[in-house]
């Protein structure tokens, strides 16, 4: 006899039959269901059908689909699922967790790159992100002059709008790092913090070739409010990019204010074609600077703002952006792991403002902007090339001759003669500085660094002029 307890139901009775002592007895007494009768019997009687066909369909459905599976000799999970059984069937708590996709995640991407998002990176980064303002003067051209009749020309002052971030202090400072192009030409600075509290900032140092710059506010003149809402941004590694990693850009767009954008990286070590070659300051060898490019929105007035990874880090100054209506979602960023060098030797520069008119230096040449044109072109190097140099001028005083080019001044790259011009509005009459020159000969240029005591700019016939002479390119040689 089996073990098991057996029910048999009549029509009348239900009995129980009790396997352990041989004996039927009578089943414990049901309660008689409820019948429904009228409207609600009927509404029941229509559910039951309902759900009666649902049943009746559903099982034809199974049995017409394992029975084509039986002729086609289809076998459920044919194609291997990682993970599955020898017989193809899923683990219990792989059951649980696939999904429709039967898809995995690759290992490599389980652990996210940084751990913030874009909010999260605005919060952060903002407080060392600034707008910048350049007041200048600029001469523009005389409206009869257009139509070839003389007039006087015409100088009105201009502003323009850049960014910048906090890079650190000083005992006496407050240092911003921005581009070389958001500050040149400059009258005026101002630099518009967080808490939108402006104050007037000198230039530091400038590096136009590598398109840097950085500028300083002495702390004796920010508030203690505006200084409890600031901080120094953290510097990232931008050597550790990858393409397709996420990015943020953030910086004065249009002037408006600051605003944030955000991209991926799409591509590392790009060049671009208008940039002129830098020094390397570990080989000392001139090459071609590159960039990251991103997809990052960077518009006019996001320049010398900060390009950060997804940790809060800045890896990128935001430099250029390629404008045209075949070109869309190209943005340039200065590596910051290319230029650190660079920028540490511009904080340690002397903080200089713009000497008094009665001053003003002159060096005692004219000359001609080296472009990379030019360079290509003549294989001259990239700088002021002298035209002619002053009888009696601090130039001839030290050496300097026609032919050469200026490539540097004071430790300062110098790409062409407004460059230098600007630079001579910062020094004063009598200043020795050290200039750094090509010298043509034997096939090639050379280097020499000369000692060069400025003259008044009062005493010259002059200042230094961009010459209209036709450049004799090539023949000192």
């Amino acid at each position: 006899m089996s073990e098991y307890n057996n029910n048999f139901e009549n029509k009348d009775q239900m009995y129980q039959y009790d396997s352990h002592n041989n004996e039927t007895v009578p089943a414990p007494v049901r309660e008689p269901k409820k019948r429904h009768t009228g409207k609600t019997g009927r509404t029941v009687k229509k559910i039951g059908a309902i759900t009666l066909s649902a049943v009746l369909f559903g099982g034809v459905a199974a049995g017409t689909f394992q029975a084509v599976n039986h002729i086609t000799g289809y076998t459920p999970y044919a194609t291997p699922i990682a993970g599955a059984n020898p017989d193809g069937t899923l683990p219990t708590e792989i059951q649980e967790s696939q999904s429709l996709l039967q898809t995995t995640a690759i290992p490599a991407l389980q652990t996210a790159k940084g751990s913030l998002d874009v909010s999260d990176i605005a919060e952060s980064v903002m407080p060392s992100i600034v707008s910048i303002t350049n007041k200048s003067v600029q001469e523009i051209q005389n409206y009869f002059s257009m139509f070839g009749y003389r007039g006087q020309s015409q100088f009105m002052e201009t502003e323009s709008a850049g960014s910048g971030f906090i890079i650190g202090k000083n005992a006496d400072e407050l240092l911003i790092v921005t581009n070389c192009h958001v500050v040149e030409n400059a009258n005026t600075l101002s630099v518009c913090f967080i808490d939108n509290q402006a104050y007037e900032a000198n230039i530091k140092g400038t590096d136009s070739a590598n398109d840097l710059a950085v500028i300083a506010i002495p702390l004796d003149t920010i508030s203690a409010d505006t200084m409890a809402q600031i901080k120094v941004a953290s510097i990232g590694d931008s050597d550790s990019l990858k393409v397709g990693e996420q990015v943020v850009a953030i910086g004065n767009a249009l002037g408006y204010g600051q605003s944030v954008t955000t991209g991926i990286v799409s591509a590392m070590n790009r060049s671009i074609e208008s940039k002129n070659s830098v020094v390397n300051t570990s080989t000392g060898e001139e090459e071609v600077p590159t960039y990251i490019q991103t997809d990052a929105a960077i518009n006019p007035g996001n320049s010398g703002g900060a390009l950060v990874n997804m940790n809060g880090e800045v890896v990128g100054i935001n430099s250029a952006k390629m404008s045209s209506t075949e070109v869309e979602g190209m943005g340039y960023a200065i590596p910051v792991s290319r230029v650190s060098d660079i920028i540490e030797t511009l904080m340690n520069e002397t903080t200089r403002t713009k000497v008094a008119e009665s001053q003003r230096a002159n060096i005692g040449i004219s000359g001609i902007t080296v472009d990379a044109t030019v360079n290509q072109t003549y294989g001259i190097p990239t700088g002021v090339y002298i035209a002619d140099v002053t009888a009696g001028s601090a130039a001839e005083a030290a050496g300097i001759i026609k032919g050469e080019v200026i490539t540097a001044f004071d430790g300062k790259a110098v790409t062409g003669i407004e460059e230098l011009k600007d630079l001579l509005q910062y020094y004063a009459a009598g200043e020795t500085v050290e200039v750094t020159l090509k010298v043509p000969g034997a096939g090639e240029y050379s280097e020499k660094t000369v000692s060069l005591t400025l003259g008044h700019a009062a005493s010259a016939e002059s200042e230094e002029t961009e010459s209209s002479e036709a450049p004799d390119f090539g023949i000192h040689w």
